[in-house]
């Protein structure tokens, strides 16, 4: 099991993301979240074909039709979170850190 937490940012919400695969290919994905926009995508995000989601373009994959009509920006990291807990669930890719970090200039 893969589990990663997003801080969004400075609306202060926090998801928490598990996923899950028996067979590299088909990941079962699990959240606890406290932005109520991401909540409401629950029903619809619940089983991912990582092949399929991680080789196409990002707007034709489930993780983009699950959130973004839920989620009020573009920019929200929870797109790039949730699409790392199914690459790292699916063997994919090893499980490692990424940010994003403000220069002060």
């Amino acid at each position: 099991m893969t589990e990663l937490t997003v801080q969004a940012g400075i609306c202060g919400f926090v998801t928490r993301i598990r996923a899950s695969s028996d067979d590299g290919q088909t990941v079962a994905v699990e959240y606890e979240t406290t932005c109520p926009h991401a909540a409401k995508a629950r029903e619809a995000l619940q089983s991912v074909d990582a092949f399929a989601e991680l080789f196409r373009k990002l707007h034709e994959g489930v993780v983009y039709a699950a959130l973004s009509p839920h989620l009020p920006h573009a920019a929200c990291p929870l797109y790039a979170g949730f699409l790392k807990a199914i690459e790292a669930a699916a063997g994919l890719a090893l499980p490692r850190d990424a940010s994003i970090t403000f220069t002060p200039g």
